[in-house]
Protein backbone atom coordinates (compact mmCIF):
# COMPACT_ATOMS: atom_id res chain seq x y z
CA UNK A 1 0.00 0.00 0.00
CA UNK A 2 1.32 3.36 -1.11
CA UNK A 3 1.64 5.56 1.63
CA UNK A 4 2.30 9.79 2.39
CA UNK A 5 5.53 9.70 4.45
CA UNK A 6 5.65 13.51 5.07
CA UNK A 7 3.70 16.92 3.37
CA UNK A 8 6.51 19.98 2.85
CA UNK A 9 5.68 23.00 2.24
CA UNK A 10 7.75 26.31 1.94
CA UNK A 11 7.34 30.08 1.19
CA UNK A 12 10.03 31.74 -1.51
CA UNK A 13 13.07 33.44 -0.68
CA UNK A 14 15.31 34.94 -1.81
CA UNK A 15 19.01 33.03 -1.69
CA UNK A 16 22.24 34.12 -3.74
CA UNK A 17 24.08 32.20 -5.98
CA UNK A 18 26.89 32.92 -8.15
CA UNK A 19 26.53 36.50 -7.90
CA UNK A 20 22.96 36.90 -8.24
CA UNK A 21 20.06 36.75 -6.29
CA UNK A 22 17.47 34.01 -6.76
CA UNK A 23 13.57 33.80 -5.77
CA UNK A 24 12.76 30.31 -5.21
CA UNK A 25 9.92 28.09 -3.66
CA UNK A 26 12.54 24.90 -3.92
CA UNK A 27 13.32 24.86 0.12
CA UNK A 28 10.39 22.79 1.23
CA UNK A 29 9.78 21.50 5.58
CA UNK A 30 7.89 19.27 6.71
CA UNK A 31 4.36 20.01 8.07
CA UNK A 32 3.31 18.90 11.85
CA UNK A 33 -0.36 17.78 11.77
CA UNK A 34 -2.44 17.89 8.58
CA UNK A 35 -2.49 20.28 6.04
CA UNK A 36 -5.08 22.25 3.92
CA UNK A 37 -4.91 21.21 0.29
CA UNK A 38 -6.42 23.85 -1.84
CA UNK A 39 -6.87 23.58 -6.16
CA UNK A 40 -3.79 25.44 -6.71
CA UNK A 41 -1.51 24.84 -3.34
CA UNK A 42 -1.15 23.42 -0.17
CA UNK A 43 -1.80 25.91 2.84
CA UNK A 44 1.68 27.41 3.61
CA UNK A 45 3.41 26.61 0.77
CA UNK A 46 4.26 29.14 -2.35
CA UNK A 47 6.32 28.71 -5.73
CA UNK A 48 8.88 31.93 -6.94
CA UNK A 49 8.46 31.12 -10.52
CA UNK A 50 4.95 30.67 -11.36
CA UNK A 51 5.48 30.23 -15.11
CA UNK A 52 7.76 27.11 -14.42
CA UNK A 53 5.70 25.95 -11.05
CA UNK A 54 2.53 25.74 -9.78
CA UNK A 55 -1.26 26.61 -10.96
CA UNK A 56 -3.81 23.84 -11.76
CA UNK A 57 -1.93 21.56 -13.45
CA UNK A 58 1.57 21.54 -11.08
CA UNK A 59 -0.52 21.87 -7.52
CA UNK A 60 1.38 19.30 -5.83
CA UNK A 61 4.83 18.06 -6.61
CA UNK A 62 5.32 14.39 -5.28
CA UNK A 63 8.73 12.49 -5.04
CA UNK A 64 9.11 8.88 -4.00
CA UNK A 65 11.23 7.56 -1.14
CA UNK A 66 12.97 5.05 -3.09
CA UNK A 67 14.04 7.50 -5.57
CA UNK A 68 16.01 9.26 -2.56
CA UNK A 69 17.45 5.77 -1.25
CA UNK A 70 18.99 5.75 -5.27
CA UNK A 71 19.95 9.40 -4.87
CA UNK A 72 21.82 8.32 -1.41
CA UNK A 73 23.67 5.56 -3.01
CA UNK A 74 24.62 7.65 -6.48
CA UNK A 75 25.49 10.45 -5.14
CA UNK A 76 27.20 9.04 -1.78
CA UNK A 77 25.04 11.48 0.53
CA UNK A 78 23.68 10.72 3.78
CA UNK A 79 22.20 14.15 4.45
CA UNK A 80 19.22 14.23 3.01
CA UNK A 81 15.65 15.30 4.58
CA UNK A 82 12.10 15.32 3.60
CA UNK A 83 11.31 17.91 1.34
CA UNK A 84 15.13 18.23 0.21
CA UNK A 85 13.68 18.11 -4.06
CA UNK A 86 11.54 20.40 -3.35
CA UNK A 87 8.68 17.85 -3.13
CA UNK A 88 5.19 18.88 -1.47
CA UNK A 89 4.45 15.07 -1.15
CA UNK A 90 7.31 12.58 0.19
CA UNK A 91 5.41 9.45 -0.38
CA UNK A 92 6.13 5.22 -0.68
CA UNK A 93 5.15 3.34 -3.38
CA UNK A 94 3.52 4.90 -7.04
CA UNK A 95 7.27 4.73 -8.74
CA UNK A 96 8.08 6.66 -11.77
CA UNK A 97 7.99 3.97 -13.68
CA UNK A 98 4.52 2.51 -12.57
CA UNK A 99 2.05 5.26 -11.88
CA UNK A 100 0.14 6.93 -15.13
CA UNK A 101 -0.38 9.96 -16.04
CA UNK A 102 -4.46 10.50 -15.34
CA UNK A 103 -4.13 7.93 -12.49
CA UNK A 104 -6.32 9.21 -10.01
CA UNK A 105 -5.71 9.36 -6.03
CA UNK A 106 -7.41 9.73 -2.50
CA UNK A 107 -5.67 10.63 0.11
CA UNK A 108 -6.95 11.98 3.31
CA UNK A 109 -10.03 13.34 2.28
CA UNK A 110 -8.43 15.27 -0.77
CA UNK A 111 -8.81 13.78 -4.54
CA UNK A 112 -5.78 14.32 -7.01
CA UNK A 113 -5.04 13.39 -10.51
CA UNK A 114 -1.42 12.90 -12.37
CA UNK A 115 -1.15 15.36 -14.69
CA UNK A 116 2.85 15.24 -15.91
CA UNK A 117 6.45 14.90 -14.76
CA UNK A 118 8.50 17.21 -13.22
CA UNK A 119 10.24 19.83 -15.33
CA UNK A 120 13.60 20.57 -13.69
CA UNK A 121 15.51 23.59 -13.48
CA UNK A 122 18.98 24.85 -12.32
CA UNK A 123 17.22 25.40 -8.99
CA UNK A 124 16.70 21.91 -8.03
CA UNK A 125 20.77 21.90 -8.44
CA UNK A 126 21.11 24.86 -5.83
CA UNK A 127 18.93 22.51 -3.18
CA UNK A 128 20.99 20.00 -3.99
CA UNK A 129 24.33 21.35 -4.68
CA UNK A 130 24.95 19.47 -7.47
CA UNK A 131 24.27 21.74 -10.33
CA UNK A 132 24.06 18.02 -13.03
CA UNK A 133 20.69 17.30 -10.83
CA UNK A 134 18.53 18.38 -13.44
CA UNK A 135 19.95 16.39 -16.04
CA UNK A 136 20.65 13.96 -13.35
CA UNK A 137 16.88 13.20 -12.54
CA UNK A 138 15.63 13.14 -16.33
CA UNK A 139 18.00 11.00 -17.94
CA UNK A 140 17.49 8.52 -14.73
CA UNK A 141 13.85 8.31 -15.64
CA UNK A 142 12.86 9.46 -11.42
CA UNK A 143 11.43 12.77 -12.38
CA UNK A 144 8.66 12.71 -9.98
CA UNK A 145 5.52 14.01 -10.69
CA UNK A 146 2.43 16.60 -10.37
CA UNK A 147 -1.07 16.18 -9.04
CA UNK A 148 -4.10 18.14 -10.07
CA UNK A 149 -6.34 18.98 -7.12
CA UNK A 150 -10.10 17.62 -7.89
CA UNK A 151 -10.83 17.60 -4.45
CA UNK A 152 -9.93 19.47 -2.11
CA UNK A 153 -9.57 18.23 1.67
CA UNK A 154 -6.61 17.59 4.10
CA UNK A 155 -3.58 15.44 4.50
CA UNK A 156 -1.35 14.22 6.97
CA UNK A 157 1.96 12.12 6.78
CA UNK A 158 0.77 8.51 7.31
CA UNK A 159 -2.14 9.00 5.43
CA UNK A 160 -2.78 6.01 3.22
CA UNK A 161 -2.61 6.74 -0.94
CA UNK A 162 -5.63 5.13 -2.38
CA UNK A 163 -6.23 4.47 -6.16
CA UNK A 164 -9.73 5.81 -7.01
CA UNK A 165 -9.04 5.92 -10.80
CA UNK A 166 -6.90 5.68 -14.01
CA UNK A 167 -6.81 6.85 -17.48
CA UNK A 168 -7.85 4.50 -20.59
CA UNK A 169 -4.46 5.22 -22.13
CA UNK A 170 -1.87 3.91 -20.08
CA UNK A 171 1.37 5.59 -20.22
CA UNK A 172 3.61 5.77 -16.60
CA UNK A 173 5.39 8.88 -16.05
CA UNK A 174 8.97 7.42 -17.01
CA UNK A 175 7.72 6.93 -20.39
CA UNK A 176 5.97 10.36 -20.81
CA UNK A 177 9.14 11.81 -19.66
CA UNK A 178 11.41 9.95 -21.95
CA UNK A 179 9.06 10.38 -25.17
CA UNK A 180 9.71 14.04 -24.57
CA UNK A 181 13.63 14.39 -23.29
CA UNK A 182 15.25 11.37 -25.13
CA UNK A 183 15.76 11.55 -28.86
CA UNK A 184 13.48 8.80 -29.79
CA UNK A 185 10.14 10.41 -30.39
CA UNK A 186 7.98 7.53 -32.03
CA UNK A 187 5.16 8.89 -33.83
CA UNK A 188 2.69 6.12 -32.32
CA UNK A 189 3.37 6.58 -28.88
CA UNK A 190 3.40 10.67 -29.37
CA UNK A 191 -0.28 9.76 -30.93
CA UNK A 192 -1.19 7.57 -27.41
CA UNK A 193 0.09 10.23 -25.25
CA UNK A 194 -2.12 12.81 -26.92
CA UNK A 195 -4.91 10.55 -26.43
CA UNK A 196 -4.48 11.17 -22.46
CA UNK A 197 -7.05 13.20 -21.70
CA UNK A 198 -5.88 14.57 -18.46
CA UNK A 199 -2.08 15.49 -19.58
CA UNK A 200 -1.02 19.00 -19.04
CA UNK A 201 -1.59 21.44 -21.70
CA UNK A 202 1.87 22.07 -21.90
CA UNK A 203 3.34 18.83 -22.28
CA UNK A 204 0.30 18.06 -24.96
CA UNK A 205 2.14 21.23 -27.25
CA UNK A 206 4.91 19.76 -26.44
CA UNK A 207 4.05 16.43 -27.93
CA UNK A 208 1.71 18.08 -30.76
CA UNK A 209 4.85 19.85 -32.26
CA UNK A 210 6.80 16.90 -32.40
CA UNK A 211 4.26 15.30 -34.07
CA UNK A 212 3.80 17.96 -36.39
CA UNK A 213 7.82 17.99 -37.22
CA UNK A 214 7.49 14.85 -38.34
CA UNK A 215 4.92 15.36 -40.69
CA UNK A 216 6.47 18.17 -41.95
CA UNK A 217 9.95 16.27 -42.38
CA UNK A 218 11.60 18.03 -39.80
CA UNK A 219 15.35 17.27 -40.28
CA UNK A 220 16.59 17.21 -36.72
CA UNK A 221 16.23 18.77 -33.56
CA UNK A 222 13.80 18.52 -30.74
CA UNK A 223 10.74 20.66 -31.43
CA UNK A 224 8.79 19.61 -28.50
CA UNK A 225 11.60 21.97 -26.65
CA UNK A 226 12.99 24.29 -28.64
CA UNK A 227 11.51 27.96 -28.18
CA UNK A 228 10.43 30.54 -30.92
CA UNK A 229 14.05 31.54 -31.24
CA UNK A 230 15.53 28.06 -32.40
CA UNK A 231 12.28 27.09 -34.73
CA UNK A 232 13.82 27.70 -37.88
CA UNK A 233 17.64 26.65 -37.64
CA UNK A 234 19.73 26.72 -40.99
CA UNK A 235 23.20 25.50 -42.30
CA UNK A 236 25.74 27.89 -40.82
CA UNK A 237 28.72 29.74 -42.80
CA UNK A 238 28.61 32.49 -45.52
CA UNK A 239 28.63 32.58 -49.37
CA UNK A 240 29.67 35.78 -50.96
CA UNK A 241 26.71 37.46 -52.97
CA UNK A 242 27.21 40.56 -55.40
CA UNK A 243 25.62 43.56 -54.49
CA UNK A 244 23.86 44.13 -57.66
CA UNK A 245 21.76 47.93 -56.69
CA UNK A 246 22.56 50.60 -53.66
CA UNK A 247 19.60 53.02 -52.84
CA UNK A 248 19.11 55.57 -50.91
CA UNK A 249 16.10 55.28 -48.99
CA UNK A 250 15.56 58.26 -46.68
CA UNK A 251 18.66 60.54 -45.09
CA UNK A 252 19.77 57.40 -43.67
CA UNK A 253 18.93 54.52 -44.91
CA UNK A 254 20.74 52.61 -47.35
CA UNK A 255 19.66 49.85 -49.51
CA UNK A 256 21.33 46.87 -50.75
CA UNK A 257 20.48 44.10 -53.31
CA UNK A 258 22.55 40.83 -53.72
CA UNK A 259 22.65 38.18 -55.60
CA UNK A 260 24.41 34.73 -55.73
CA UNK A 261 28.14 35.37 -57.17
CA UNK A 262 27.70 31.58 -58.92
CA UNK A 263 24.42 31.86 -60.36
CA UNK A 264 23.02 29.37 -57.97
CA UNK A 265 19.69 30.08 -56.24
CA UNK A 266 18.84 31.24 -52.88
CA UNK A 267 17.55 30.28 -49.77
CA UNK A 268 14.22 32.16 -49.98
CA UNK A 269 14.18 33.97 -46.14
CA UNK A 270 10.48 33.60 -44.48
CA UNK A 271 8.94 37.00 -44.58
CA UNK A 272 10.78 38.80 -41.66
CA UNK A 273 13.88 37.35 -41.14
CA UNK A 274 17.20 38.46 -41.45
CA UNK A 275 20.91 37.72 -42.16
CA UNK A 276 24.15 37.96 -40.57
CA UNK A 277 27.14 39.97 -43.13
CA UNK A 278 30.39 39.38 -41.93
CA UNK A 279 32.74 42.55 -42.75
CA UNK A 280 36.38 42.75 -42.93
CA UNK A 281 37.02 46.64 -43.32
CA UNK A 282 40.71 47.62 -44.20
CA UNK A 283 42.85 47.82 -41.83
CA UNK A 284 40.79 46.36 -39.21
CA UNK A 285 42.49 42.63 -37.17
CA UNK A 286 39.02 41.11 -36.75
CA UNK A 287 35.74 40.61 -39.13
CA UNK A 288 32.68 42.69 -38.11
CA UNK A 289 29.72 40.92 -38.22
CA UNK A 290 25.88 42.39 -38.53
CA UNK A 291 22.66 41.08 -38.83
CA UNK A 292 20.36 43.01 -41.31
CA UNK A 293 16.53 42.05 -41.68
CA UNK A 294 15.57 41.36 -45.18
CA UNK A 295 13.49 44.08 -46.50
CA UNK A 296 12.70 43.28 -49.46
CA UNK A 297 9.98 40.80 -51.70
CA UNK A 298 10.47 36.66 -50.63
CA UNK A 299 12.92 35.81 -53.72
CA UNK A 300 15.29 32.68 -54.36
CA UNK A 301 17.02 35.37 -56.86
CA UNK A 302 18.35 38.47 -54.72
CA UNK A 303 18.56 39.49 -51.33
CA UNK A 304 17.67 43.24 -50.49
CA UNK A 305 18.70 44.63 -46.85
CA UNK A 306 18.37 48.03 -45.68
CA UNK A 307 20.86 49.77 -43.32
CA UNK A 308 20.56 52.99 -40.98
CA UNK A 309 23.38 54.84 -40.73
CA UNK A 310 24.31 55.58 -37.80
CA UNK A 311 26.73 58.33 -37.10
CA UNK A 312 29.32 55.98 -35.00
CA UNK A 313 28.38 53.08 -36.53
CA UNK A 314 31.11 51.02 -38.14
CA UNK A 315 29.68 48.52 -40.45
CA UNK A 316 26.93 51.31 -41.57
CA UNK A 317 30.02 53.63 -42.30
CA UNK A 318 31.68 50.97 -44.01
CA UNK A 319 28.90 49.78 -46.14
CA UNK A 320 27.92 53.30 -47.27
CA UNK A 321 31.53 54.62 -47.72
CA UNK A 322 33.55 52.01 -49.03
CA UNK A 323 30.79 49.15 -50.92
CA UNK A 324 29.84 49.64 -54.70
CA UNK A 325 27.99 47.74 -57.16
CA UNK A 326 29.59 44.84 -58.22
CA UNK A 327 31.45 43.95 -55.39
CA UNK A 328 31.10 40.45 -53.00
CA UNK A 329 29.49 40.51 -49.45
CA UNK A 330 29.69 37.17 -47.18
CA UNK A 331 26.34 36.51 -46.25
CA UNK A 332 24.80 33.82 -44.17
CA UNK A 333 21.26 32.19 -44.90
CA UNK A 334 18.26 33.56 -43.63
CA UNK A 335 17.83 33.20 -40.36
CA UNK A 336 15.17 34.19 -37.12
CA UNK A 337 11.85 33.21 -36.05
CA UNK A 338 10.52 36.63 -36.17
CA UNK A 339 7.99 35.84 -39.27
CA UNK A 340 4.80 36.27 -40.90
CA UNK A 341 2.15 33.33 -39.22
CA UNK A 342 -0.35 31.92 -41.34
CA UNK A 343 -4.10 32.52 -40.50
CA UNK A 344 -6.96 34.62 -40.82
CA UNK A 345 -6.74 37.32 -38.02
CA UNK A 346 -6.13 41.09 -38.63
CA UNK A 347 -2.39 41.91 -39.18
CA UNK A 348 -0.64 45.08 -37.56
CA UNK A 349 2.72 46.08 -38.45
CA UNK A 350 3.86 48.08 -36.27
CA UNK A 351 7.41 50.13 -36.97
CA UNK A 352 9.29 52.90 -35.62
CA UNK A 353 12.47 54.45 -38.19
CA UNK A 354 14.57 51.24 -39.55
CA UNK A 355 12.38 48.62 -37.39
CA UNK A 356 10.59 49.20 -40.67
CA UNK A 357 12.41 46.61 -42.55
CA UNK A 358 11.30 42.69 -41.32
CA UNK A 359 7.68 44.07 -41.12
CA UNK A 360 8.23 45.79 -44.66
CA UNK A 361 9.11 41.70 -46.03
CA UNK A 362 5.61 41.06 -44.34
CA UNK A 363 4.34 43.49 -46.12
CA UNK A 364 5.74 42.37 -49.63
CA UNK A 365 4.34 38.62 -48.73
CA UNK A 366 0.55 39.57 -47.69
CA UNK A 367 0.45 41.97 -51.05
CA UNK A 368 2.34 39.03 -53.34
CA UNK A 369 -0.61 36.88 -52.08
CA UNK A 370 -3.62 39.38 -52.18
CA UNK A 371 -4.32 38.87 -48.69
CA UNK A 372 -8.17 39.46 -47.57
CA UNK A 373 -6.99 39.56 -44.00
CA UNK A 374 -7.12 43.44 -42.35
CA UNK A 375 -3.72 44.62 -42.63
CA UNK A 376 -2.86 47.71 -40.96
CA UNK A 377 0.58 49.61 -41.18
CA UNK A 378 1.66 51.65 -38.13
CA UNK A 379 4.85 53.28 -38.39
CA UNK A 380 6.85 56.23 -37.10
CA UNK A 381 9.43 58.33 -38.40
CA UNK A 382 11.41 62.20 -37.16
CA UNK A 383 9.89 63.79 -40.58
CA UNK A 384 9.29 62.85 -44.34
CA UNK A 385 13.10 63.21 -44.65
CA UNK A 386 13.15 60.60 -42.16
CA UNK A 387 10.72 58.40 -44.01
CA UNK A 388 12.30 55.30 -45.69
CA UNK A 389 10.27 53.35 -47.92
CA UNK A 390 7.20 55.57 -48.21
CA UNK A 391 6.02 55.00 -51.69
CA UNK A 392 6.96 51.43 -51.71
CA UNK A 393 4.16 51.07 -48.79
CA UNK A 394 1.67 52.89 -50.15
CA UNK A 395 2.39 50.93 -53.17
CA UNK A 396 1.91 47.52 -51.38
CA UNK A 397 -1.45 48.34 -50.14
CA UNK A 398 -3.07 49.19 -52.55
CA UNK A 399 -2.68 45.19 -53.65
CA UNK A 400 -4.93 44.79 -50.20
CA UNK A 401 -8.50 45.40 -50.14
CA UNK A 402 -8.89 45.62 -46.56
CA UNK A 403 -5.80 47.60 -45.54
CA UNK A 404 -5.46 51.03 -43.81
CA UNK A 405 -1.75 52.80 -43.25
CA UNK A 406 -1.72 55.10 -40.37
CA UNK A 407 2.01 57.58 -40.27
CA UNK A 408 3.05 59.97 -37.19
CA UNK A 409 5.94 62.14 -37.81
CA UNK A 410 6.97 63.24 -33.93
CA UNK A 411 8.76 66.63 -35.89
CA UNK A 412 7.69 67.18 -39.26
CA UNK A 413 9.17 69.65 -41.25
CA UNK A 414 7.48 72.83 -42.65
CA UNK A 415 7.04 71.10 -46.05
CA UNK A 416 5.62 67.77 -44.73
CA UNK A 417 1.61 67.65 -45.97
CA UNK A 418 -0.38 65.74 -43.32
CA UNK A 419 -2.92 63.66 -45.43
CA UNK A 420 -0.27 62.95 -47.71
CA UNK A 421 3.14 62.34 -46.03
CA UNK A 422 1.70 61.56 -42.91
CA UNK A 423 -1.50 61.46 -40.83
CA UNK A 424 -0.23 63.13 -37.13
CA UNK A 425 1.88 65.11 -35.27
CA UNK A 426 2.90 62.95 -32.53
CA UNK A 427 4.18 59.48 -31.51
CA UNK A 428 1.78 56.01 -31.93
CA UNK A 429 -0.53 55.45 -28.83
CA UNK A 430 -3.26 53.34 -27.92
CA UNK A 431 -5.67 56.21 -29.04
CA UNK A 432 -4.29 55.87 -32.56
CA UNK A 433 -5.29 51.96 -31.97
CA UNK A 434 -8.70 52.81 -31.33
CA UNK A 435 -8.97 55.57 -33.92
CA UNK A 436 -8.55 53.06 -36.53
CA UNK A 437 -9.78 50.25 -35.26
CA UNK A 438 -7.05 47.49 -34.51
CA UNK A 439 -8.98 44.77 -33.46
CA UNK A 440 -7.40 43.10 -29.79
CA UNK A 441 -7.66 39.46 -31.56
CA UNK A 442 -5.33 40.86 -34.60
CA UNK A 443 -1.63 39.18 -34.80
CA UNK A 444 0.78 42.15 -34.09
CA UNK A 445 4.67 42.19 -35.11
CA UNK A 446 6.88 44.76 -33.99
CA UNK A 447 9.83 46.31 -34.33
CA UNK A 448 11.92 49.51 -33.61
CA UNK A 449 13.50 51.50 -30.89
CA UNK A 450 13.86 50.02 -27.31
CA UNK A 451 11.86 52.73 -25.71
CA UNK A 452 9.04 52.33 -28.51
CA UNK A 453 9.16 48.65 -28.00
CA UNK A 454 8.27 49.14 -24.65
CA UNK A 455 5.76 52.05 -25.36
CA UNK A 456 3.89 49.89 -27.94
CA UNK A 457 4.33 46.76 -25.74
CA UNK A 458 2.04 49.07 -22.59
CA UNK A 459 -0.55 50.14 -25.11
CA UNK A 460 -1.34 46.85 -26.80
CA UNK A 461 -1.61 45.44 -23.34
CA UNK A 462 -4.30 47.90 -22.63
CA UNK A 463 -5.92 47.38 -25.65
CA UNK A 464 -6.40 43.65 -24.62
CA UNK A 465 -3.85 42.09 -27.02
CA UNK A 466 -3.00 38.67 -25.39
CA UNK A 467 1.24 38.30 -25.23
CA UNK A 468 1.27 35.27 -27.28
CA UNK A 469 -0.24 37.32 -30.38
CA UNK A 470 2.44 40.22 -29.88
CA UNK A 471 5.60 39.24 -31.73
CA UNK A 472 8.41 41.06 -31.19
CA UNK A 473 12.03 41.70 -33.10
CA UNK A 474 14.83 43.49 -31.21
CA UNK A 475 17.78 44.10 -33.58
CA UNK A 476 20.35 44.39 -30.89
CA UNK A 477 20.50 41.40 -29.26
CA UNK A 478 16.97 38.99 -27.73
CA UNK A 479 14.68 39.00 -24.90
CA UNK A 480 16.46 37.38 -22.17
CA UNK A 481 14.93 34.34 -19.64
CA UNK A 482 16.75 33.90 -16.41
CA UNK A 483 13.93 32.61 -14.51
CA UNK A 484 14.08 33.34 -10.94
CA UNK A 485 16.76 36.03 -10.91
CA UNK A 486 16.02 39.05 -9.59
CA UNK A 487 16.93 42.64 -9.23
CA UNK A 488 19.62 42.45 -11.90
CA UNK A 489 21.02 45.52 -13.46
CA UNK A 490 20.06 45.24 -17.50
CA UNK A 491 23.78 46.30 -19.20
CA UNK A 492 24.66 47.02 -22.51
CA UNK A 493 26.64 43.80 -23.86
CA UNK A 494 30.45 44.54 -23.63
CA UNK A 495 33.49 42.88 -23.55
CA UNK A 496 34.51 40.34 -20.33
CA UNK A 497 36.50 42.14 -17.88
CA UNK A 498 39.32 39.70 -18.47
CA UNK A 499 39.30 39.10 -21.95
CA UNK A 500 41.46 36.84 -23.17
CA UNK A 501 43.38 38.15 -26.17
CA UNK A 502 43.94 33.93 -27.23
CA UNK A 503 42.34 31.15 -27.64
CA UNK A 504 38.83 30.83 -30.34
CA UNK A 505 36.84 33.89 -30.47
CA UNK A 506 32.81 33.66 -29.83
CA UNK A 507 31.09 36.63 -31.43
CA UNK A 508 27.57 37.40 -30.50
CA UNK A 509 26.32 38.45 -33.70
CA UNK A 510 22.93 40.06 -32.69
CA UNK A 511 25.10 41.89 -29.79
CA UNK A 512 28.40 43.14 -31.70
CA UNK A 513 30.33 41.49 -29.17
CA UNK A 514 33.65 39.53 -29.85
CA UNK A 515 35.00 37.56 -26.96
CA UNK A 516 37.57 35.09 -26.49
CA UNK A 517 36.85 31.69 -24.87
CA UNK A 518 39.36 30.76 -21.86
CA UNK A 519 38.48 27.11 -21.21
CA UNK A 520 39.85 27.59 -17.84
CA UNK A 521 37.25 30.53 -16.63
CA UNK A 522 34.33 29.57 -18.31
CA UNK A 523 32.77 25.75 -18.24
CA UNK A 524 30.45 27.13 -21.25
CA UNK A 525 28.91 29.76 -23.95
CA UNK A 526 26.61 30.38 -21.28
CA UNK A 527 28.99 31.84 -19.10
CA UNK A 528 31.06 33.77 -20.86
CA UNK A 529 27.67 35.12 -22.41
CA UNK A 530 27.07 35.99 -18.61
CA UNK A 531 30.08 37.50 -18.37
CA UNK A 532 29.66 39.92 -21.62
CA UNK A 533 25.99 40.67 -20.39
CA UNK A 534 24.39 39.50 -23.70
CA UNK A 535 20.90 38.52 -23.54
CA UNK A 536 20.35 34.67 -22.89
CA UNK A 537 17.47 32.62 -22.37
CA UNK A 538 18.27 29.43 -20.01
CA UNK A 539 16.20 27.25 -17.10
CA UNK A 540 18.20 23.91 -17.03
CA UNK A 541 21.83 25.28 -17.33
CA UNK A 542 22.65 21.06 -17.68
CA UNK A 543 21.74 20.15 -21.42
CA UNK A 544 17.97 19.28 -21.00
CA UNK A 545 15.39 21.86 -21.53
CA UNK A 546 16.79 23.46 -24.93
CA UNK A 547 15.63 26.63 -23.34
CA UNK A 548 18.90 28.23 -24.32
CA UNK A 549 19.26 26.53 -28.19
CA UNK A 550 20.35 29.31 -30.14
CA UNK A 551 21.61 29.06 -33.79
CA UNK A 552 24.99 28.69 -35.19
CA UNK A 553 25.81 31.03 -37.56
CA UNK A 554 29.39 29.71 -38.12
CA UNK A 555 32.23 27.22 -36.35
CA UNK A 556 31.87 24.40 -34.28
CA UNK A 557 31.49 23.07 -31.05
CA UNK A 558 31.79 20.18 -28.52
CA UNK A 559 29.33 19.54 -25.47
CA UNK A 560 30.12 18.69 -21.81
CA UNK A 561 28.34 17.34 -20.69
CA UNK A 562 26.44 15.60 -23.48
CA UNK A 563 22.50 16.69 -23.81
CA UNK A 564 20.06 14.69 -23.19
CA UNK A 565 18.71 15.39 -27.14
CA UNK A 566 20.88 17.25 -29.80
CA UNK A 567 19.90 20.79 -31.03
CA UNK A 568 18.45 21.02 -34.43
CA UNK A 569 21.15 20.98 -37.14
CA UNK A 570 22.61 24.56 -37.42
CA UNK A 571 21.98 25.20 -33.86
CA UNK A 572 23.61 24.71 -30.84
CA UNK A 573 22.79 25.00 -26.66
CA UNK A 574 24.83 27.21 -25.55
CA UNK A 575 24.37 25.75 -21.62
CA UNK A 576 26.30 22.59 -22.05
CA UNK A 577 28.92 23.31 -25.31
CA UNK A 578 32.43 24.48 -25.98
CA UNK A 579 33.80 26.06 -28.93
CA UNK A 580 36.70 24.19 -30.52
CA UNK A 581 37.50 26.88 -33.39
CA UNK A 582 36.03 30.47 -33.73
CA UNK A 583 32.34 30.35 -33.76
CA UNK A 584 29.50 33.02 -34.45
CA UNK A 585 26.34 32.47 -32.49
CA UNK A 586 22.94 34.07 -33.19
CA UNK A 587 22.86 36.26 -30.02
Amino acid sequence: MARLLSVNVGLPRDIHWNGRTVHTGIWKDPVRGRCRVGRLNLEGDGQGDLAGHGGEQRAVFVYQIESYRYWQEQLKRTDFVHGQFGENFTIEGLPDDAVCIGDRYQIGSALFELTQPRVTCYRVGIRMNEPRMPALLTSSGRPGFYFRVLQEGEVGGGDEIVKVGEAKERMTVAEINALLYSPNHARDRLERALRIEALSPGWRSSFEALLQSQTTAASSGNAGLALAAAAHPVTPGFRPLGVTAIDHESADVLSLTMQSADGQPLPTALPGQYVVLRLQPAGSGQPLFRCYSLSGAPSAERYRISVKIEPNGVAGTYLRDHVRVGDDLEVSSPRGSFILQSGERPVVLLSAGIGATPVLAMLYALAASRSTRKVFWLHGARDRQHHPFAAEVRQLMLALPKSRSYVCYSGPDSRDKIGEDFDATGHLSRSVFDKIGVAREADVYLCGPTRFMSDMKGALATLGVAPERIHVEIFNGSESMTPGVVGAATRAPHLPNDDAKTGPLVTFARSGIAAHWKASTYQSILELAEACDVPVRWSCRTGVCHSCESGLVSGAVVYGPEPLDKPADGNLLICCSQPIRDIVIDL
